[in-house]
């Protein structure tokens, strides 16, 4: 299909910055997601690789080539919508055709494309129906088949799953990773669910204040995260300021074990995240071990199978606050209130520098 490289993107509106200095590189058949809270400027960013908005500065190249000039319709890039953007007047079937139709392809072929790819989303049997006859997840479903029809080099794909419900968004999320895979072509998704960007994609790049913060495999940007944003937006645990100190993070009284402190200079401002499923918790009847800290349960949530609890350390400047899953069958006797002792390996927090 196609590589996408962007070389210093910048984009203002009114002196407000948006985009400052993007560079990004998609390799050919890759699936990536720009993940990051509103306003951060991911849409802006797929909206410039698109050519709907021109950036101030940089250039965005396709193969090589530089596009950054070129009108959205000389790209050869589908894009799909979180509102659908059907023609209403138009079957599934037309929908889908209407691409190859305005590109002048003979009548007969527009039905063979139309209907490989509505068979390849899994609609044949709905080609006649008009989209209000259709689910939200159907007319998605017709968005991104009438994207592919025109045998596009990238797919750009903006919040395309957020309008639907959640068991409806987790069945087409993994029907277009499907899809992506079988087709081979080089797609760009934006979204704001990290659960969604972790499964979905190749790689991930967390954006922030119209920065790109970290580019990595989902496995990468989930245990290793760069700074404290990408650590608090990707998954959950609690992030605590301190000092390095040896193979622990001092946090007032406290010395949390941390082994990556040993990368930091003693004294050094740092912050340590910790994830919950590192975290385990004793009774406070029993012997504290080494490297525990002390508290109580201050919440618990249940999950189902999983309940994930919240213990609160009050012998610091601030109370710290914890959080711990357990299998729900053993959390039963961990209700609020319940003094406790929390303690994990000390590989397993990260220590990041304070920035």
């Amino acid at each position: 299909m196609a590589t996408v490289d962007i070389k210093g993107v910048r984009k203002a509106y009114s002196g407000h910055e948006v985009l400052a200095a993007i560079d990004l590189s998609m390799t050919d058949g890759e699936l990536i997601c720009l993940l990051g809270p509103s306003g951060c400027g991911k849409t802006t960013l797929l909206r410039i690789i698109a050519g709907f908005v021109q950036p101030n500065a940089g250039a965005v190249l396709v193969d090589g080539r530089d596009v950054t000039r070129l009108a959205a319709a000389q790209r050869r890039m589908g894009m799909v919508f979180q509102s659908y953007s059907l023609f209403p007047n138009m079957t599934a079937l037309d929908n889908v055709r209407f691409g190859p139709r305005v590109a002048g392809q003979a009548k007969d072929e527009q039905f063979r494309r139309a209907r490989e790819l509505l068979d390849l989303v899994g609609l044949s049997s709905h080609e006649a129906k008009y989209p209000h006859q259709l689910s939200g997840g159907q007319q998605q479903r017709v968005a991104l088949a009438r994207a592919l029809a025109v045998q596009p080099q990238v797919l750009l794909l903006d919040e395309p799953l957020s309008a639907l419900d959640a068991k409806v968004r987790l069945q087409l999320r993994e029907e277009i990773r499907r899809i992506q895979r079988e087709t081979g072509v080089t797609t760009v998704l934006v979204t704001h669910d990290q659960e969604e960007a972790l499964s979905i994609s190749d790689r991930v790049a967390v954006m922030n204040g119209g920065r790109l913060l970290q580019v990595a495999t989902p496995n990468e940007i989930y245990h290793a995260p760069k700074d404290g944003f990408v650590a608090r937006f990707i998954g959950s645990g609690a992030v605590f300021a301190g000092h390095a100190e040896g193979g622990h993070v001092r946090v007032g009284s406290l010395l949390l074990p941390a082994e990556a402190a040993h990368q930091h200079a003693k004294g050094a401002a740092v912050e340590i995240f910790i994830r919950p499923e590192s975290v385990r918790l004793l009774p406070a009847e029993t012997t504290a071990p080494e490297g525990a800290v002390s508290g109580d349960i201050s919440e618990t949530v249940f999950f189902g199978a999983l309940t994930r609890i919240r213990m609160t350390v009050h012998n610091t400047p601030a109370p710290l606050h914890l959080w711990a899953d357990m299998s729900s069958a053993e959390a039963e006797g961990f209700l609020p209130g319940r003094k406790v002792h929390a303690l994990w390996d000390a590989t397993a927090p990260r220590v990041m520098p304070v920035p």
